[in-house]
């Protein structure tokens, strides 16, 4: 078994992945709970299988990463404009945000690579393509496994039938080119999604939502419909207690815990639960 293998089934050694995503300030600067992530990432429930974050904070939040159950350290490599919505970019390009050697040097276990087309312009979807394609070749050279990102350009505007038929093909080109596994948006079939790539699939958590258990309830759905794992940002990140929303969330994703027992548990609502018998 080589290096990369391994990783991936650390990864999903407890039968489904739960990452959180801290790599916001790397499009969007400082946002709420993640103004100061070097504290962020204390707060992170060291159960969780993963942590995503930007290249450059790998040695500002190493202390997340140093326990013996640790996460794995998930780092982005390349830099796309489609995050950037406060600039109001169109044109999806990606470039290369950090080289593959440098970031295994600073601890980098899993790499993820984003893939944006239909951006309006053939030569950018051939330019990402080729963006996307040679990062992966490049882990895949020095046995680090590859979290694929599908991100659709202008989500927001997308009907829920363009928004399937968008990540339901993205999602598999991003499998045809060599991803190991793959994180995407929940569409209205997210079935259809997860069947059609032989990659596992991640569903993401996107837009906060107004309350916990909403998260737990996607989290919940997503799984349902065949995914593998999920990424949580902003919904495990911008709660009261980040950590006793991660516990809920990895018995939810990996227990097969229903929501509201979750919520419960871990008193989500501010309401203590009442002790067992």
């Amino acid at each position: 078994m080589d290096g990369r293998e391994m990783r991936l089934r650390r990864l999903l050694g407890q039968g489904r992945a739960v990452i959180i995503a801290i790599d916001h300030g790397m499009f969007d600067g400082p946002i709420a709970g993640m103004k100061n992530l070097p504290e962020t990432a204390e707060r992170i429930n060291p159960d969780v299988d993963g942590v995503l974050l930007a290249p450059g904070m790998l040695r500002h939040c190493a202390g997340v990463f140093a326990g013996y159950r640790r996460p794995l350290a998930i780092v982005r490599l390349n830099w796309n404009t489609v995050y950037c919505f406060h600039w109001n970019y169109r044109r999806a390009v990606s470039v290369d945000g950090y080289d593959v050697q440098s970031a295994l040097r600073e601890g980098m276990d899993i790499a993820l690579v984003s893939l944006t087309l239909h951006t309006g312009d053939e030569e950018q979807d051939a330019r990402n393509v080729e963006n996307f394609a040679r990062l992966v070749q490049d882990c895949h050279a020095l046995g680090i496994p590859v979290l694929g990102e599908y991100f659709p350009t202008g989500r927001l505007d997308m009907s829920p039938d363009a928004l399937q038929e968008d990540v339901t093909i993205g999602c598999r080109i991003v499998s045809e080119l060599g991803a190991d596994c793959i994180k995407t948006f929940s569409t209205r079939d997210f079935r259809r999604v997860t069947e059609s790539c032989p990659a596992p699939v991640f569903g993401l958590g996107a837009e906060k939502l107004p309350e916990q258990i909403d998260a737990l309830r996607l989290a919940q759905s997503e799984i349902a419909a065949g995914a593998q794992g999920v990424v949580f940002g902003r919904n495990a990140i911008q709660v009261p207690d980040p950590h006793a929303f991660q516990a809920a969330l990895c018995d939810v994703v990996r227990r097969g815990v229903d929501p509201e027992s979750a919520a419960a548990a871990y008193a989500l609502d501010g309401k203590q639960a009442p002790a067992r018998a």
